[in-house]
């Protein structure tokens, strides 16, 4: 079953939502987190079931990250989104660690593609379906320029101040 939840954040409304999980912390193993006015955000479906007690654990988290007391998340996200492509440049977006910052070339020799595929890479981390929790806003242009977020630039660049990235 589909469940969803709204919380306020430094960055307006964001909508949470998950899938049951017998193994995830709260119960909840997380498929999408979008950002008000997000590209290709997730809507609210009818056939969903507003939940917020399935969040708890993922909210608190949420909520430690923006005041500055939480580094990395402990959150499970459900299997299955995304292409193979896409997981393992997920994934690797994952490595980013809080408080600096990659290029997208560098990202891409990490994970052995060519200069070329640079361009795939960065289609792969705008299709991040969980902004925020994977931090794809710690991804910037090779000349430092924030480049290229699906919650916009002004969104990349609070997430990064936070962190003094």
């Amino acid at each position: 079953m589909t469940v969803y939840a709204t919380i306020d954040s430094p960055l307006g409304e964001l909508l949470l939502v998950g899938e049951e999980s017998a193994t995830a912390k709260g119960g909840t193993a997380l498929t999408s987190l979008s950002l008000p006015g997000q590209k290709g955000g997730a809507v609210v479906l009818d056939g969903w079931t507003r939940d917020d007690e399935a969040f708890e654990a993922i909210t608190a988290q949420l909520r430690s990250y923006f005041s500055g007391s939480l580094t990395h998340f402990d959150i499970e996200y459900a299997v299955g989104a995304g292409t193979e492509f896409q997981r393992k440049v997920w994934d690797a977006v994952d490595t980013v660690p809080y408080g600096t910052t990659t290029t997208y070339g560098r990202l891409a020799e990490q994970l052995g593609l060519s200069r070329a595929a640079v361009r795939a890479l960065g289609t792969a981390i705008g299709r991040n379906p969980l902004l925020v929790v994977r931090p794809c806003h710690r991804v910037i242009g090779a000349d430092g320029s924030l480049t290229g977020y699906a919650g916009g630039l002004e969104s990349k660049r609070r997430l990064l101040d936070l962190e003094s990235a």
